[in-house]
């Protein structure tokens, strides 16, 4: 399992994903809260083929258009408070 962590901010989020043991598959980069850039994470997600699981941080109401653009593409996600 690939477990992809966002750390989410007002404009924009920083995600990085990682295999068991430590292995890392994307390093940390940043990615703005628009259409476009949520499509370009989720271009980069799909070359995984692995199953993927996504944590997020609960930041108010900052992680929500985050969290369901992501859901509506049909990905695991746990969000958690920080």
């Amino acid at each position: 399992m690939i477990s992809v962590g966002i750390d989410v901010s007002k404009g924009k989020s920083t995600v990085c994903a990682i295999k068991p043991y430590g292995e890392v598959l994307m390093t940390p980069r940043d990615f703005k809260h628009t259409k476009d850039d949520l499509d370009s994470l989720v271009k980069q997600l799909s070359r995984f083929k692995e199953e993927i699981h996504i944590i997020m941080e609960a930041t108010g109401n900052y992680h929500l258009p985050v969290y369901q653009y992501l859901k509506s593409k049909d990905y695991q996600i746990s969000i958690i408070n920080p």
